[in-house]
């Protein structure tokens, strides 16, 4: 009887593992529409509300593991430390060159790959490990004051399509793969640039149609028809009245229904609470009628915990279990796409080694898209390139031997970055001479000399550290340590803050007396990812914590000269790479003068100046002249590099000046004080290298403006009016400083007649065109052939409007025939009867040429005819 029992156990047991390896949802052999409908069917509604959040929790009974959807690849796998760091987005759009932004995206992807299938063998599945990446950005660069704009691709609807179906494809892969590679997500739907300070309360109403069809909605249709990208983020703000991601006409009506996504739709982080909130949109009472509407109008995911309250809105009536499960299914059947749900070794793209990740091809990418985005702005006298042999060159201003401004925003961390200090040095040669002296910051009118050389310990110079292989602080510690530098710590690369010490999971003090020379405000200047505790003589003054990448704190005092100070500093390690670089010091007031008296001998000054991600980009807490929250309140360059410029005009010095920035900046006085000016955006790792290579002739630019320049803050409308009236090269009737397409090289190009295959088309026809450049200098170099459409007798319309460009090497004295076919897309217009975007009948013309500013275009007329 014992036996039979036995048998009839161990039968049982093998018929329930027989059934589970054959749960539909498992089963490999089925689509994975058929295994996520399974898999819905099994779930409780707490598991499914746990499933639609950003940090999901695991289903163990049914083998759902952990996954937390939040990545981010702006430029590069960002915040999960070692990765290559390629040009920040608006730069890469300065190379006018699709091809090169899908290579770079494929890297990516091919980093992100390895780093998941790392991170997934060792069971971890924290934030910016998975396989779901929030890129790219792909709202229209409205209005050069928006911070955020340095994520876009500008402010052309057609480039800004074109940059972005390559970035989804080079990062979600092949189609006809079993798997995905990785997906990618379109953000910010849709009207959405700005302002940062009041974006969780701003209402874009009252947008004309024409506006939203032909500006602000044409890249997100593109990346959902076109590049089948697989989800797409709503933004905070509202859209005439609702809240984005609560919005039926976007989200619905024209996101579902019109274009027939059927990906996910994930919400900006808080984005849901910011419907109930008390002073953001306050359209909603509480979370659980916040999280209904949400669901309903087509959001399925919440990056924060809003949607918790789902459980309760079903409850209560306001949401049914059934329109929960249309989510919930989109969710899974992701996750089953990505191979996610499946086993690591029968995934393909599993087997990407780890050491793509920062490997040398692609730090050569970086290299390659850097030098692509160099756009040379003046070249007086052809100044540039300049000549090695027997030259004093002083390199000079705020962004000249920084690292961290180079890399952007939403960024990785490099194994190594090229300043563009180190680019000009390894430039020069033998014969040659360089100086360097910084002269001035960014915007303040001081600088920090640093007074590490003044703090000690019991033992020695520096600061004493201790490092615990916990995160508490407590028990033995793993290893201590004396520094006698300003702190320089990061794990990218596998390098541990000190020998013995976890590259993760681990906490440090360190602590010193410091003894000033001299009183005044002392400056303790973090740039960390992590937490810090600072403590002045056991007073704890200052705490932060930067979760979503590093980030720069200080903290300033008072200090006598002689008073001892003991000083204190907590770390503690929160997730990915670890950071902490710290130093202190005084500020100190500069001196234009003495500083240009220390380049007397200069040849030639290289002044790197502009701005930095420190000042411009996501919702930050700076407020210094001319910045608010990420945004600029004007769009001039600094008061005090434009005085240290213009003073070293007047001391007879010819100054080569490199701007770095993410957006455009007043340079009008500039152009009279300088004899170059290249805009180096902020271009990554390589980007010393690239910026040297071009001054000194190594790579011929052609980088061409995605953004118009502007005079002055003056040509440009409220910032809060998102009516195109007078924005950008396609509506600006004032003349700007450097129109949208510019950008010179160090040879010429000549344009023959363009060749047409037919001046009358019907509707649905397409257009052949056939355009001969010529290379009429000595160098060989890249020309950006750029076709624009304009429509006669239409006033309300854009006045031209880019429909086609190529980039082209063109050896020196050759010719280039360059084909375009304009069809489709590339052919309509806004037609007013109908309210959208066709292609209709009417007068046309195409503009041929070097950039949008008439006087580089030839006209080509034609007419469209109905059938």
């Amino acid at each position: 009887m014992k036996a039979k029992v036995i048998c009839l156990i161990a039968f049982s047991f093998c018929t329930a593992t027989v059934i589970s390896q054959t749960e539909p949802y498992k089963d490999t052999s089925l689509s994975f529409d058929q295994r996520a409908d399974d898999l819905v069917k099994r779930l409780t509604l707490e598991e499914k509300v746990t499933l639609m959040q950003d940090a999901s929790r695991s289903v163990e009974r049914l083998d759902i593991k952990t996954y937390n959807w939040w990545n981010e690849a702006l430029h590069g796998v960002a915040r999960a430390g070692l990765a290559t760091v390629f040009p920040q987005p608006i730069g890469m759009a300065a190379t006018f060159d699709n091809e090169a932004v899908y290579s770079v995206f494929n890297a990516i992807s091919d980093e992100a790959r390895a780093k998941h299938t790392r991170y997934s063998s060792e069971n971890s599945y924290a934030r910016y490990q998975g396989l779901t990446m929030w890129t790219p950005t792909i709202n229209i660069f409205r209005d050069p004051r928006w911070g955020r704009g340095i994520e876009t691709y500008g402010e052309d609807p057609y480039l800004t399509s074109l940059m972005g179906v390559a970035a989804v494809k080079g990062l979600q892969g092949p189609a006809g793969e079993k798997y995905d590679k990785i997906h990618a997500c379109a953000k910010h739907f849709a009207v959405h640039s700005g302002p940062e300070w009041n974006r969780h309360s701003f209402n874009a109403k009252n947008i004309k149609p024409r506006d939203l069809y032909e500006t602000y909605l044409p890249a997100f249709e593109a990346l959902v028809k076109e590049a089948k990208v697989k989800e797409v983020m709503c933004a905070y703000n509202r859209f005439e009245d609702e809240p984005c991601c609560g919005s039926n006409k976007l989200l619905t009506d024209i996101l579902r229904n019109k274009w027939g996504f059927d990906g996910i739709v994930v919400a900006d982080c808080g984005a849901i609470a910011d419907f109930y909130k008390e002073n953001a949109h306050e359209t909603h009472p509480d979370a659980a009628t916040a999280s209904a509407a949400g669901v309903l109008s087509g959001t399925d995911l919440d990056c924060g915990s809003s949607y918790k309250a789902l459980v309760e809105g079903v409850k209560n009536g306001y949401i049914s279990e059934k329109d929960i499960d249309v989510s919930v299914k989109r969710l899974l059947k992701a996750r089953f796409e990505l191979g996610e749900m499946d086993k690591s070794e029968d995934v393909e793209w599993s087997k990407i080694p780890y050491s793509v990740v920062a490997s040398k091809a692609h730090d050569n990418l970086s290299l390659d898209m850097a030098r692509k985005s160099m756009t040379l702005l003046l070249n007086k006298n052809n100044i540039l390139p300049l000549k090695q042999g027997g030259l004093t060159v002083a390199v000079m201003g705020p962004n000249a031997n920084d690292s961290v401004m180079q890399w952007g925003n939403y960024n990785g961390t490099p194994p190594r970055t090229i300043t563009i200090l180190e680019g000009i040095r390894s430039a020069l040669s033998p014969n040659d001479k360089l100086i360097y002296e910084q002269g001035c910051g960014l915007v303040e009118t001081t600088l920090i000399q640093s007074a590490f050389d003044q703090c000690a310990y019991e033992n020695g110079k520096g600061f004493s550290a201790v490092y615990w292989n916990n995160m508490e602080r407590q028990g033995n510690p793993a290893a201590t340590a004396q520094i006698t530098t300003p702190f320089r710590f990061c794990t990218s690369g596998a390098t541990v803050f000190a020998p013995g010490v976890n590259l993760t999971d681990f906490s440090a003090t360190y602590n010193s007396t410091f003894t000033p020379t001299k009183s005044g405000e002392a400056v303790f200047d973090f740039y960390a990812y992590g937490s810090i505790e600072l403590y002045i003589d056991g007073q704890n003054v200052r705490n932060f914590a930067n979760k979503h990448g590093s980030r720069k704190n200080t903290y300033i005092m008072n200090v006598e000269a002689g008073k001892p100070y003991d000083i204190q500093i907590n770390y503690q390690f929160f997730n990915s790479d670890a950071q902490l670089n710290f130093d202190l010091g005084f500020k100190e007031e500069i001196d234009i003068l003495k500083s240009i008296a220390k380049v007397k001998d200069a040849d030639i000054v290289i002044f790197a100046g502009g701005i930095s991600p420190s000042l411009e980009g996501e919702e930050m807490g700076v407020d210094l002249p001319g910045f608010k929250r990420g945004d600029r309140t004007d769009i001039e360059l600094p008061a005090i590099q434009r005085d240290f410029v213009k003073a070293l005009k007047e001391a007879g010095k010819k100054v080569i000046f490199v701007n770095c920035s993410g957006s455009p900046i007043g340079l009008e006085p500039e152009t009279d004080n300088c004899e170059a000016i290249l805009q180096a955006w902020y271009p990554g790792q390589a980007g010393g290298q690239a910026v040297a290579d071009v001054l000194f002739g190594a790579y011929n630019p052609a980088g061409r403006l995605p953004v118009t320049f502007y005079r002055n803050t003056a040509q440009l409308p409220d910032f809060e009016n998102y009516d195109m009236a007078g924005r950008t090269y396609r509506y600006m009737t004032e003349k700007p400083l450097y129109p949208f397409g510019y950008g010179l090289s160090y040879t010429t190009f000549a344009y023959g007649k363009p060749q047409v295959n037919k001046k009358d088309i019907k509707v649905g026809e397409a257009i052949l065109l056939s355009i001969p450049v010529t290379n009429t200098g000595k160098s060989n170099g890249d020309e950006v052939i750029q076709v624009y459409l304009r429509k006669e007798n239409d006033p309300q319309g854009p006045i031209k409007t880019l429909r086609a460009f190529k980039r082209v090497s063109i050896p020196a004295g050759k010719t280039a025939t360059v084909p375009f076919e304009l069809t489709g897309k590339q052919l309509e217009w806004w037609d007013d009867y109908q309210r959208s975007v066709i292609m209709s009948p009417g007068k046309f013309e195409i503009l041929i040429g070097s950039s949008s500013d008439d006087k580089d275009l030839t006209s080509i007329p034609f007419t469209i005819s109905a059938n």
